[in-house]
């Protein structure tokens, strides 16, 4: 089983109608995620970049800034539409903006009737701390994952979006509330670069918290895996102690899934570590598929 954890569809074809407030919704998603050279992609082309990667699952993850755009970047409804299309290929994520008034009814909507799979949440974009909890809806939000065991996507580390301050989401800042809710699994997506060491060290101390291998990167993907995993932290910490808490991720559309599948495989990991980072461990994360 190989899963991608950390995909954002904003560019698939179905979700981008060719009418003016289709372009209009693009436009918007190329100025929101600074993504601008690429056009949209039929599912066909995405079932075979996923068949050319050896993938057999894609965790799509919606943007909710509706405080900044005064609509979501991409809805809950819109990712509902895309795991509909292909259920056999794609785990579909929540989002909600938590300064929205009505973000704990959007999100148990997404949970209950929606049949969402977990929540993606972006601080530095929305501009929260996470551990702040009198944040906006955040104590709510963060109760309503609880009560559905459904886990919580963060970004963490650097981000390329506009108006994005890396602050709001650099690794420490998540030890209180990985700390204060125990049972509550949460990712830090992209590893938490540049603060890969305090990524692993909250791993190494919270069994509930995980990372994602989408790291943005300088040069190409297994350059900077190499660097990353076996200069800024030795292999081996993934290889013997982080095992059950790392998932394989790729920041799809922005880096190609085929070089970030094909440098996870170069690392030098156990075939039974590889196994876990690829897929295994992503179902515990999620309770299941």
């Amino acid at each position: 089983m190989f899963i991608d954890m950390h995909v954002h569809p904003a560019f698939y074809e179905p979700i981008n109608e060719e009418n003016e407030e289709g372009l209009r919704k693009e436009q918007l998603r190329h100025e929101a995620l600074n993504i601008h050279l690429n056009g949209t992609a039929p599912l066909a082309h995405i079932f075979n970049q996923m068949a050319c990667a050896g993938l057999d699952y894609l965790c799509l993850l919606p943007q909710d800034y509706q405080t900044q755009y005064g609509e979501p970047v991409v809805s809950n409804e819109e990712i509902r539409q895309l795991v509909d299309l292909a259920p056999d290929k794609f785990i579909g994520f929540a989002s909600v903006d938590p300064f929205a008034q009505n973000a704990a009814e959007l999100l148990e909507h997404a949970f209950c009737e929606l049949k969402l799979k977990g929540l993606k949440l972006h601080p530095c974009r929305q501009q929260f701390y996470p551990s702040d909890e009198k944040a906006g809806k955040l104590s709510q939000i963060y109760d309503l994952c609880e009560k559905y065991h459904k886990p919580i996507l963060f970004h963490s580390g650097l981000s390329w979006e506009p108006n994005a301050l890396s602050k709001y989401a650099r690794p420490l800042e998540f030890e209180e509330l990985a700390a204060k809710r125990p049972g509550l699994n949460i990712c830090l997506g992209h590893f938490g670069w540049p603060w890969v060491q305090e990524a692993a060290m909250l791993m190494l101390k919270y069994p509930n918290v995980y990372a994602d291998t989408g790291i943005l990167y300088f040069d190409n993907a297994w350059e900077f895996y190499r660097k990353v995993f076996t200069q800024d932290i030795p292999v081996t910490w993934i290889d013997r102690s982080l095992r059950h808490q790392v998932m394989f991720g790729s920041n799809n559309p922005r880096f190609e899934q085929i070089r970030m599948a094909d440098a996870i495989t170069k690392l030098g990991l156990r075939e039974s570590t590889l196994d876990l980072v690829k897929g295994e461990n992503a179902i515990a994360f999620l309770g299941g598929l």
